[in-house]
């Protein structure tokens, strides 16, 4: 047996789901956003409600399990069709990638992002894209994997915050 194992999530995946964020995002986004941007945003992506509605709009969750310990998670989805002029119209969107700081190094984000990249070409998408915030290190993990940086973007999500992101894509 393996000792990295990427298996699907559920919907009883999302206590695990919302605590490897609470347990994540201090340390990845505490020197970069406020400490009530960073609650706001948990609530707003990892509330019961907004998993159960991402699972129901047929975003696929994957857990990193090493050495018999959930570690991980990812979430990826098909890009949504906003217009016909959209880029990303035959893309997948990898939505959400983290590891839990004392399981960096194992392997497991590379991982994730293999599985998110395998469901993405298993449905005929012809790219992966994603945000990434332009201050979290994970940019050159990014680099590192053959994305490229397209562009920035500042995205309004709500209660006068902001996402300032870099908006990359890996082709296939």
């Amino acid at each position: 047996m393996s000792e990295l194992i990427i298996r699907p999530a559920t919907l009883l995946d999302r206590a695990f789901i919302r605590s490897v964020s609470e347990r994540t995002w201090p340390s990845t986004y505490g020197h970069i956003i406020s400490k009530e941007q960073i609650d706001f945003m948990l609530d707003w992506m990892y509330s019961d409600d907004s998993l159960a509605s991402q699972f129901e709009k047929g975003h696929q969750f994957y857990i990193a399990n090493y050495k018999g310990e959930d570690i991980g998670f990812c979430s990826v989805s098909a890009a949504e069709a906003v217009d016909s002029m959209n880029p990303y119209l035959n893309s997948h969107k990898l939505n959400k990638l983290y590891v839990l700081p004392s399981a960096h190094g194992t392997g497991s984000g590379k991982a994730l992002l293999k599985k998110a990249i395998e469901v993405a070409k298993a449905a005929g998408s012809d790219s992966l894209f994603l945000q990434v915030n332009k201050d979290n290190t994970a940019y050159h993990f990014y680099l590192k994997n053959g994305f490229i940086k397209e562009s920035e973007s500042l995205f309004e999500i709500g209660n006068g915050y902001f996402m300032d992101d870099f908006i990359m894509r890996l082709n296939f």
